[in-house]
């Protein structure tokens, strides 16, 4: 661990054992899919065999008829829907999109798009419904790559839809009809210039696959919406408001009227920030008046639910002889999937920020595709934009005869610099991450062996702030109960805990904490974009500045004197001025917390935060690998991980956010992808087929923590959990190009790529 200007800490640093950790290890935990309640039954959804068709007709006859079967459900029972296509203003949610996403409208626009629903006494007959409906399509040509929609002659997937410009000055919407939703573009300089200056130009393409974010538990969702008009959700997801707020939308009630508790999570990423099944399970619900559960099988989840953006990218940077980059100017273009809103925008801001660059042009391309809806995968865009520069920038230190790591460090982004959007970077550890990785062992080691490569690369993310809402109560015996509005993904029932215990001066474990319902609880928004023990933990240090200063007040009571007067420790004491006999009056928390109910009652706070003061982040990777010339398989030998994390609250929970990173960053870069077929059926829909690393394909890896606290934070936080999946992608490339001496411009590097280049 590499540490700066850190203070020293008790709670904060250390490795306590999770407080759920218990009840998952030994099955206590409830998920999604053990819900039981009284009366329920259960969903199933039936889904577009076509990837581009529109819906002529359909007819549930047959399947309301079947006995056992309660409700049936199309895109008509959601409020609001209609066959025309309404296009709001860029940057606007078009909710009857939303709707038509989770059961198609006029369209089926991707292969497993949901068409229809059916609620059952139980799964077989709902299955055996499903097959009573009866649809007629008129079948279209669909459009599966992103080069290949922004074509003329493409199939147009949404009529009317035109693309919105947004550049400095520029706010316009374009006169044709288009698959291009949306061009952004940022620019900083005169690029033109910049690339006069450069001495070494290097222009290059990229293209990628669809990834997605393989959680173990699949999308699930149950209902409830009884007679007097209440709807009661229970999913497992990455922000229960978020999906209370999206489902009020769609079925046009009012957020009041819904309730949405938070199950147990096997795993996000991203991918459970959207509702797929909750408004459906809704109406299904409110036809049937029993309560109906339901839940996606794996071939469904694959199908349906978002995976992050395919891409292409094209690249031109310029530089000096000395390696100084003069100009760059990118081009990306991400697939939003069936519905416009890819991560395009974020992919934008992050792929020139490790650098300070003065001429720069960024454009960015949101492209509709018959594919599923695209939705948040870790850095959602940043992979693909930094894997493209990244690579590129390799190139031009081997033009250069110049180190890869020195070809940055000439370049980096320090506190002051501006990005991309012309904003000054605050306090960042770029610098520092990439000189950690330069004196790493690793990289210092010698490389053995044949085909056997080195590679480096480094990624960015902002890290989000948003709002977080949390109480605390006080309890006799010292204890505290902490209800926090935050689904725990990643360890936030010990991170968020421990910032309170340091703000105490308390112990760890008195503190219990607890995530819960929306109406238990002020807004809260999603576990994502590595904001929650950043958002969180301003909140649990607020509740414990409250919880102090009422302390001091009722020990000012017990003593009779002034609040003022009295201090509270380090180590949690409540200390006030010696008595009239001059002997020392203090408190430890617990005994005063035993006498709280008779100086006015158990102490009881809340507080929401809504800080921006979140802190960048940066890692850098390195790694060996062999390939293999024979079967084109790549071996990861070693893989070093360093990161610039602020403070580490939970090192061994960040250690595990950044090589649960690592490895699917490894996953995209090796062998993960989306295949298509001509008509777009999707041919890889299980994990048999959609191949993620396991453990056998993986080393050990390596994690180097570089502490640069970020000063927006009472504790230093930045988030991590973002970042590692960034590097991955062109830290492998760049190894391959060392082992074998070929450079891929399309990923993943599978097996049958690999020796389509050697043979």
């Amino acid at each position: 661990m590499v540490a700066t200007d850190k203070p020293k800490y008790k709670i904060i640093g250390t490795r306590p054992a999770r407080p759920d950790g218990v009840d998952k290890v030994t099955g206590r935990a409830q998920y999604g899919a053990d819900l039981k309640l009284e009366g329920l039954i259960y969903g199933a959804v039936l889904r577009s065999p076509h990837a581009h068709a529109i819906i002529k007709s359909i007819d549930t006859t047959k399947a309301e008829a079947l006995p056992g079967v309660h409700a049936v459900a199309t895109n008509a029972d959601f409020p609001g829907s209609s066959n025309t296509t309404e296009i709001l203003e860029p940057g606007k949610a078009n909710e009857r999109w939303a709707a038509d996403n989770i059961l198609a409208g006029p369209k089926a626009l991707y292969h497993g798009h949901g068409v229809a629903a059916v609620a059952a006494d139980d799964m077989h007959i709902a299955q055996d419904a499903l097959a009573l409906i009866e649809v007629e399509y008129e079948i279209l040509p669909p459009v599966v790559d992103v080069q290949d929609a922004m074509q003329d002659g493409s199939p147009i997937l949404h009529s009317g839809l035109r693309t919105g410009v947004r550049a400095a000055g520029v706010d316009t919407k374009s006169d044709i009809e288009t698959n291009l939703a949306s061009h952004m573009r940022l620019e900083r300089g005169d690029v033109e210039e910049g690339f006069k200056e450069a001495d070494i130009t290097v222009e290059r393409e990229f293209t990628s696959s669809q990834f997605h974010q393989g959680y173990i538990e699949p999308q699930n969702a149950a209902a409830w919406w009884s007679m007097d008009g209440r709807l009661s959700v229970w999913t497992s997801t990455q922000g229960a408001f978020s999906a209370r707020d999206a489902t009020a939308d769609i079925l046009k009630i009012p957020v009041s009227d819904i309730k949405v508790t938070p199950m147990e999570i096997g795993g996000g990423f991203g991918g459970k920030i959207p509702i797929y099944l909750e408004p459906i399970a809704a109406v299904l619900s409110k036809k049937s008046n029993r309560p109906v559960k339901m839940w996606m099988e794996r071939e469904a989840v694959f199908q349906a639910t978002g995976p992050t953006a395919s891409s292409y990218s094209k690249v031109k940077i310029g530089v000096t002889r000395e390696g100084k980059i003069t100009a760059a100017y990118c081009t990306f273009a991400m697939g939003a999937g069936a519905f416009p809103g890819s991560p395009v925008g974020a992919g934008v801001q992050c792929a020139l920020a490790p650098y300070a660059i003065e001429n720069q042009v960024v454009d960015g391309l949101d492209v509709v595709l018959n594919t599923p809806k695209t939705a948040a995968y870790r850095a959602p865009g940043a992979p693909a934009t930094e894997y493209a520069v990244e690579s590129v920038l390799d190139e031009i230190a081997e033009q250069l005869d110049m180190d890869p790591i020195d070809l940055r460090l000439a370049n980096v982004a320090e506190e002051g610099d501006r990005n991309s959007s012309g904003t000054p970077w605050p306090k960042i550890g770029a610098k520092e991450v990439l000189e950690a990785m330069k004196s790493h062992p690793h990289y210092l080691s010698e490389i053995q062996g044949e085909d056997v490569g080195r590679g480096i690369a480094v990624g960015f993310w902002f890290n989000g702030g948003m709002e977080s809402s949390s109480s605390a109560r006080v309890n006799k015996d010292g204890s505290i109960a902490l209800i926090m509005g935050s689904t725990d993904i990643g360890g936030t029932r010990a991170s968020i805990p421990m910032q309170m215990a340091e703000t105490l001066g308390v112990t760890y474990e008195q503190i219990a904490p607890q995530v819960t319902d929306t109406d238990s609880v002020g807004y809260t928004a999603v576990t994502g974009g590595s904001r929650t023990t950043f958002a969180g933990g301003w909140v649990a240090y607020e509740l414990g500045q409250m919880i102090k200063s009422e302390m001091k007040e009722r020990a000012a009571k017990i003593w009779d004197v002034d609040s003022g007067s009295i201090s509270y420790t380090d180590d949690g004491e409540i200390v006030g001025p010696n008595d009239k006999d001059g002997n020392e009056q203090k408190f430890s928390f617990n005994e005063l917390a035993g006498k709280l109910q008779s100086t006015g009652g158990l102490i009881a706070v809340s507080a929401s935060s809504s800080h921006t003061t979140q802190g960048a982040a940066y890692g850098g990777h390195i790694v060996d690998l062999k390939v293999d010339r024979d079967t084109g398989k790549v071996e990861i030998l070693r893989y070093t991980a360093v990161q610039d994390v602020g403070t580490a609250i939970h090192p061994s929970y960040v250690e595990g956010q950044i090589q649960g990173g690592v490895a699917q960053g490894i996953g995209m870069a090796l062998n993960e992808e989306y295949y298509y077929d001509d008509d777009g059926h999707l041919m890889n829909g299980s994990f048999l087929d959609y191949r993620i690393p396991v453990a056998n394909d993986l080393p050990m890896l390596d994690v180097e923590l570089v502490e640069v606290p970020n000063p927006g934070h009472p504790y230093g936080v930045r988030g991590v959990g973002e970042v590692p999946i960034v590097p991955p992608q062109p830290t492998i490339r760049n190894a391959m190009y060392d082992a074998i001496g070929v450079r891929f411009y399309h990923n993943p590097m599978s097996p049958r790529r690999v020796l389509d280049e050697l043979l």
